[in-house]
């Protein structure tokens, strides 16, 4: 950058990278918004909710949704939540960078996120440098997940290929992927929301288990997968 450049207070803002805070807690969010501005970012924007996400990110195309993934919702993958909210902004605006911060640090909450298209996840109580580090990554259009959340995902995979492997290899990766979602309690219409697929879609494929695994109902279902350790929540640490 030239002397004349970095004199230049509109060079600067031009340079700044836009920003949006979706959070339902108002002294969260305004608290992330100051962080944020004070380590030099642009924040155009805030929202409450859903569809103020939705609204708010596409009247202001930021760089970057900082984005809670409980809006109110009760749950980080139901209806109106962030994932939701964040599938909506991408297919309207799919450049737009997504990093999630929620207190939701659970396997059901961060893949669905990352299945709805966010770039980043950071658990609430990651520190400003780290804040600051993902949210350029995530502008630039790097993949970014916090220490805690990156080893829970390493867990999660290493854990679910071990249960799976040799186990029902008449299925493809993508029934596997539905059964392990159906094992774990998720009906139809979650399992669409998390796998970003139609409900139609995901009953052909419980439909397609049911017949090569030879079961009657999704009970039988759910009791031959988990005994083939499929579905089975692993104890912590």
């Amino acid at each position: 950058m030239t002397p004349a450049m970095q004199g230049d207070p509109q060079a600067s803002q031009a340079a700044a990278i836009r920003v949006v805070v979706v959070d339902d807690h108002p002294v969260f969010r305004i608290g992330m918004s100051s962080l944020l501005q004070e380590t030099g970012f642009d924040v155009v924007g805030q929202a409450a909710d859903h569809a103020e996400a939705v609204r708010t990110t596409l009247a202001t195309a930021p760089d970057v949704v900082v984005m809670d993934l409980d809006l109110g919702s009760g749950s980080g993958s139901g209806p109106g939540s962030g994932a939701d909210a964040t599938r909506e902004i991408l297919r309207a605006q799919p450049d737009i960078g997504v990093l999630v911060i929620t207190m939701f640090g659970d396997d059901d909450a961060l893949f669905a996120a990352m299945r709805a298209g966010a770039r980043g996840y950071l658990v609430k109580g990651a520190g400003p440098d780290e804040i600051e580090g993902a949210v350029r990554a995530v502008a630039a259009g790097a993949v970014m997940l916090g220490p805690q959340v990156a080893s829970r995902a390493v867990d999660f995979l290493t854990g679910a290929r071990s249960a799976r492997a040799g186990v029902f290899a008449e299925l493809t990766d993508r029934e596997r992927d539905v059964l392990e979602l159906v094992a774990r309690g998720h009906d139809n219409a979650t399992i669409a929301r998390m796998l970003v697929l139609t409900t139609k879609t995901v009953r052909n494929y419980v439909y397609a288990i049911f017949t090569k695994l030879n079961v009657a109902d999704r009970a039988a279902l759910v009791v031959k997968a988990r005994e083939a350790g499929i579905g089975v929540a692993r104890p912590e640490g």
